[in-house]
């Protein structure tokens, strides 16, 4: 079991009535998909805010990093990174900013 770091951005961590980092338990190698899936069972409120209800696709304007890298693109069995995995760095969910 690894306990994993989540970064959440201030709309999501509202939503879920959380102060900073999301700390959850993952079993086996995590991968994007299982946190994601963790952490929408332990917060049912943000169900549908960061994938798609019905496609589990991230939504448009969320972006996903680790270790400094973009993983938003990476399908949802992508294993996490082992700094990840080990608690040492975070997994991000990040509000992309769109406008002119």
């Amino acid at each position: 079991m690894s306990t994993i770091r989540i970064l959440l951005p201030q709309h999501l961590r509202t939503l879920a009535h959380v102060k900073d980092e999301v700390l959850l338990e993952v079993e086996s190698s995590p991968t994007i998909g299982s946190v994601l899936d963790a952490l929408e069972a332990k917060y049912p409120a943000l169900c549908g805010t960061i994938r798609d209800h019905g496609t589990k696709k991230r939504r448009a304007f969320l972006r996903y990093f680790a270790c400094e890298n973009d993983l938003s693109h990476e399908p949802a069995d992508t294993p996490l990174p082992r700094a990840v995995v080990t608690g040492k760095e975070p997994f991000i969910v990040l509000g992309a900013i769109a406008g002119g």
